[in-house]
Protein backbone atom coordinates (compact mmCIF):
# COMPACT_ATOMS: atom_id res chain seq x y z
CA UNK A 1 0.00 0.00 0.00
CA UNK A 2 2.71 2.35 0.90
CA UNK A 3 4.24 1.68 -2.79
CA UNK A 4 1.14 2.68 -4.35
CA UNK A 5 1.30 6.30 -2.58
CA UNK A 6 5.51 6.63 -2.91
CA UNK A 7 4.46 5.56 -7.35
CA UNK A 8 1.76 8.75 -7.29
CA UNK A 9 4.31 11.14 -5.70
CA UNK A 10 7.05 10.42 -7.97
CA UNK A 11 4.82 10.76 -10.64
CA UNK A 12 3.19 14.26 -9.35
CA UNK A 13 6.69 15.27 -8.50
CA UNK A 14 8.24 14.55 -11.77
CA UNK A 15 5.08 16.15 -13.44
CA UNK A 16 5.68 19.58 -11.18
CA UNK A 17 9.08 19.51 -12.35
CA UNK A 18 8.92 19.14 -16.00
CA UNK A 19 6.44 21.82 -15.53
CA UNK A 20 8.76 23.83 -13.30
CA UNK A 21 11.38 23.11 -16.63
CA UNK A 22 8.91 24.36 -19.35
CA UNK A 23 8.20 27.47 -17.44
CA UNK A 24 11.93 28.24 -16.73
CA UNK A 25 13.03 28.08 -20.20
CA UNK A 26 10.10 29.32 -21.87
CA UNK A 27 10.21 32.53 -19.37
CA UNK A 28 14.03 33.00 -20.25
CA UNK A 29 13.63 33.18 -24.00
CA UNK A 30 10.62 35.19 -23.36
CA UNK A 31 12.45 37.75 -21.00
CA UNK A 32 15.48 37.58 -23.58
CA UNK A 33 13.84 38.10 -26.49
CA UNK A 34 12.16 41.15 -25.13
CA UNK A 35 15.75 42.38 -23.29
CA UNK A 36 17.16 42.07 -26.87
CA UNK A 37 14.23 44.11 -28.17
CA UNK A 38 14.88 46.89 -25.54
CA UNK A 39 18.80 47.15 -26.11
CA UNK A 40 18.56 47.12 -30.26
CA UNK A 41 20.38 44.10 -30.87
CA UNK A 42 20.88 43.33 -34.76
CA UNK A 43 19.63 39.73 -34.07
CA UNK A 44 18.48 37.53 -31.15
CA UNK A 45 20.45 34.71 -30.12
CA UNK A 46 18.75 31.56 -29.37
CA UNK A 47 21.40 29.79 -27.14
CA UNK A 48 20.79 32.87 -24.39
CA UNK A 49 20.15 30.60 -21.66
CA UNK A 50 23.58 28.63 -22.72
CA UNK A 51 25.67 30.95 -24.00
CA UNK A 52 28.92 30.77 -21.70
CA UNK A 53 31.16 32.74 -24.32
CA UNK A 54 30.02 36.10 -24.19
CA UNK A 55 33.00 37.81 -22.86
CA UNK A 56 32.01 39.50 -19.42
CA UNK A 57 32.42 43.35 -19.68
CA UNK A 58 30.11 46.10 -18.58
CA UNK A 59 30.31 48.31 -21.58
CA UNK A 60 29.22 44.94 -23.42
CA UNK A 61 25.39 45.29 -24.34
CA UNK A 62 24.95 41.39 -24.94
CA UNK A 63 26.62 40.11 -21.95
CA UNK A 64 24.27 42.99 -20.37
CA UNK A 65 21.33 41.63 -21.98
CA UNK A 66 22.60 37.60 -21.11
CA UNK A 67 22.83 38.85 -17.12
CA UNK A 68 18.93 40.69 -17.11
CA UNK A 69 17.60 38.22 -19.06
CA UNK A 70 18.85 35.58 -16.42
CA UNK A 71 18.22 37.37 -13.44
CA UNK A 72 14.71 37.97 -14.29
CA UNK A 73 14.03 34.89 -15.01
CA UNK A 74 15.31 33.38 -11.60
CA UNK A 75 12.84 35.91 -9.96
CA UNK A 76 9.85 35.60 -12.25
CA UNK A 77 10.45 31.82 -12.04
CA UNK A 78 9.84 31.72 -8.11
CA UNK A 79 6.68 33.52 -8.71
CA UNK A 80 5.32 30.88 -10.94
CA UNK A 81 6.69 27.92 -9.44
CA UNK A 82 5.22 28.74 -6.16
CA UNK A 83 1.43 28.59 -8.59
CA UNK A 84 2.25 25.40 -9.56
CA UNK A 85 4.30 23.52 -6.28
CA UNK A 86 2.69 25.42 -3.44
CA UNK A 87 5.43 24.09 -1.09
CA UNK A 88 9.11 22.59 -1.60
CA UNK A 89 9.62 25.79 -3.64
CA UNK A 90 12.98 26.01 -2.70
CA UNK A 91 13.65 22.38 -3.57
CA UNK A 92 12.57 22.91 -7.46
CA UNK A 93 14.12 25.37 -7.40
CA UNK A 94 17.33 24.15 -6.38
CA UNK A 95 16.89 20.56 -9.04
CA UNK A 96 15.75 23.46 -11.95
CA UNK A 97 18.88 25.01 -11.60
CA UNK A 98 21.29 22.03 -11.37
CA UNK A 99 19.49 20.49 -14.41
CA UNK A 100 20.26 24.23 -16.30
CA UNK A 101 24.24 23.91 -15.02
CA UNK A 102 24.51 20.33 -16.47
CA UNK A 103 22.22 21.22 -19.62
CA UNK A 104 25.05 24.17 -20.04
CA UNK A 105 27.78 22.12 -19.26
CA UNK A 106 27.78 18.85 -20.23
CA UNK A 107 25.35 19.68 -23.07
CA UNK A 108 21.57 18.12 -24.67
CA UNK A 109 24.06 15.08 -25.78
CA UNK A 110 25.44 13.74 -22.60
CA UNK A 111 21.83 13.83 -21.70
CA UNK A 112 20.62 12.06 -24.54
CA UNK A 113 22.86 9.62 -24.18
CA UNK A 114 22.28 8.37 -20.92
CA UNK A 115 18.66 8.39 -21.47
CA UNK A 116 19.04 6.24 -24.55
CA UNK A 117 21.67 4.08 -23.25
CA UNK A 118 19.95 3.81 -20.47
CA UNK A 119 16.27 2.45 -22.45
CA UNK A 120 18.36 0.52 -25.41
CA UNK A 121 20.14 -1.48 -21.73
CA UNK A 122 16.72 -2.40 -20.46
CA UNK A 123 14.95 -3.48 -23.29
CA UNK A 124 17.71 -5.66 -24.62
CA UNK A 125 18.11 -6.82 -20.88
CA UNK A 126 14.70 -6.98 -19.63
CA UNK A 127 14.65 -10.74 -20.47
CA UNK A 128 18.27 -11.69 -19.00
CA UNK A 129 17.78 -13.46 -16.06
CA UNK A 130 21.64 -12.03 -14.73
CA UNK A 131 20.58 -8.24 -15.19
CA UNK A 132 18.61 -6.63 -12.74
CA UNK A 133 17.75 -2.78 -12.30
CA UNK A 134 18.29 -3.32 -8.29
CA UNK A 135 22.05 -4.09 -9.62
CA UNK A 136 22.61 -0.97 -10.44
Amino acid sequence: MAFKGMIAGTKTVLLNLLQCLLIFYTLYYMIGSICFGAFRLDSFDGLIPFDFKTQAAKTSSKYLVNLLSMELTYFTSGLLFAAIVKKWVWDYSITITLIHVILSSAGGGLLMMICNGQLVAQFICQNNHGYSSNNL
